[in-house]
């Protein structure tokens, strides 16, 4: 199996981070608990055949944070624009072949929702990990087909996210669904981290 793993993630610095959740439960443990689920999210992305990069925000958190974002995981920045400005051109710059992005907030990720994400694309031109508030926690696409309004009139941070980047596939486009999980950005979500949450 070949193919691209891109994990986007933050740097975990209080304040910048996870801003509803630190509403409830502070700045400093909000990017704690954003720190665990990066970490959590990246030692499962790396457990597979593909090349694992990492799309990093802000371009300055590039350098340190070994621990969060591995010295053997390519890292890259994510760059300006809305979230589907900046997925775009990550899969623009990713190598030829099928590519995943994925989010470093959904817990209940594994390294086997990838081997089913690049399964799903040998007959689908693209792939959607569904999450429970109506976005999603994957993407693929095989790379097959160009898809040039992708991401064009995405409601992002609504419960329309994954609606509406399916209607900016171009017509003809085969789509597979993963299984529905949910990522963490409410203090309600935090019981999915175990008994880390208390970090």
């Amino acid at each position: 199996m070949s193919g691209t793993v891109i994990v986007f993630a933050k740097a975990p610095r209080a304040g910048t981070v996870k801003t509803r959740l630190a509403k409830a439960v502070g700045a400093g443990r909000a990017a704690a608990l954003f720190r665990i689920m990066t970490e959590r999210v990246v030692a499962e992305a790396v457990k597979g055949p593909w090349e694992t990069q990492i799309a990093v925000d802000p371009a300055s958190a590039l350098q340190g944070w070994e621990n969060v974002f591995p010295y053997y995981c390519a890292r890259r920045p994510q760059g300006t624009g809305d979230l589907g400005q900046r997925m775009a051109r990550a899969f623009r710059a990713a190598p030829q072949g099928p590519v995943v992005i994925i989010g470093a907030d959904a817990p209940g990720l594994r390294a086997r929702h990838l081997y089913k994400a690049f399964a799903a694309m040998r007959g689908a031109d693209a792939v959607f990990g569904p999450a429970l508030d109506g976005g999603y926690w994957l993407i693929g696409l095989a790379g097959r087909r160009p898809a040039p309004t992708l991401f064009q009139g995405v409601r992002w941070s609504s419960a329309h996210a994954l609606c509406d980047t399916m209607n900016s596939l171009p017509h003809g486009y085969k789509t597979a669904m993963l299984e529905r999980l949910s990522d963490i950005d409410e203090a309600s979500d935090l019981d999915q981290l175990g008994a880390r949450s208390t970090a």
